[in-house]
């Protein structure tokens, strides 16, 4: 199910739109991140930070690294779902990361004679995972964790999806986002900003003798639910209000390690492409009645996307 909604509006407006989807911050949709700050200290080369965006409407946020064809993460809202899976979506691209004069939304594969041919200069596309037979496509913001049917078809673009072993994202990965689900939806009153990312192996997949799409050596994932239920059970009280997890990309020894918020960014931190100030929440991720007053937060615009 694919639904583009068009409207009329002036060509400054146009501009303005097809440049607020993919610039050098993430101050269009901000809305995305825990105190609107993004993640820091994750590096790569060519970044692109991309405001996602479906049917006239931004649904969560991307760092991309176009030289590599991987995102290196998402960030998204959480909404409570059932967990069914959006099957009827067909995959789509993203055309504004080759020119700033198309539009922001999200257009659907297969690429035609009509496709500026820099897509593939810019952004994985299908084609990349035709002979990638121990691979799946893997989402770092899952529709699984959607209850909108836009928001769900919106996590249906190659900027959003990273190569998993079949073993890896069927037997570990995919359980560990069922548990997260059920945990956030049973147990957080609130928002759950969540940030998924990846850190980079070395390994690519190739296609004509080229290397095609970075292959993650580790995926992770981290939330914080800032409003959430102090009497919930105590095996997972100490799971909030933020907590994450990672596991490896590999056929064997790939099960998912649930972890502290900090214990997950010093994992990180040990990662090649991962600097020693990183880091994933504004304050670690701080439970609601313990937020400081509005005058003390953080000017948003002051600090780096």
């Amino acid at each position: 199910m694919y639904l583009l909604c068009i409207l009329t509006v002036s060509p400054v407006l146009v501009s303005h739109l097809a440049s607020a989807a993919v610039s050098d911050s993430f101050r269009d949709c901000s809305q995305f991140f825990y105190m609107q700050m993004p993640p820091a200290g994750i590096r790569g080369t060519s970044l692109k930070r991309i405001c996602q965006k479906y049917a006239d409407k931004l649904r969560y946020a991307t760092l991309y690294d176009s030289s590599r064809h991987l995102p290196l993460y998402s960030a998204y809202v959480f909404k409570k779902s059932d967990g069914k899976m959006w099957a009827d979506t067909p995959w789509m691209y993203e055309p504004q990361l080759v020119s700033d004069d198309e539009s922001g939304n999200m257009k659907a594969l297969p690429l035609s004679d009509d496709t500026p041919p820099l897509i593939e200069d810019s952004q994985a596309v299908l084609d990349d995972y035709v002979d990638a037979v121990d691979y799946r496509r893997g989402p770092l913001n899952p529709d699984q964790h959607q209850a909108d049917p836009d928001d769900k078809s919106s996590t249906y673009t190659l900027t959003n999806i990273v190569p998993l072993i079949t073993d890896f994202l069927d037997t570990s990965w995919n359980p560990y986002l069922d548990v997260v689900r059920r945990r956030l939806n049973n147990f957080c009153h609130g928002k759950s900003f969540i940030v998924t990312g990846v850190t980079v192996s070395g390994v690519a997949v190739k296609r004509d003798n080229r290397d095609r799409l970075s292959v993650p050596k580790y995926l992770w994932l981290a939330y914080c639910c800032p409003r959430y239920d102090r009497n919930s059970p105590y095996e997972v009280r100490f799971m909030f209000p933020g907590y994450g997890g990672y596991g490896l990309n590999e056929k064997m020894g790939n099960n998912v390690v649930e972890v502290p918020l900090k214990t997950l960014k010093t994992f990180l931190r040990s990662q090649a492409d991962i600097d020693n100030d990183m880091t994933i929440f504004y304050k670690g991720c701080v439970q609601e009645n313990t937020f400081k007053k509005k005058r003390d937060l953080p000017n948003v615009e002051q600090q780096p996307g």
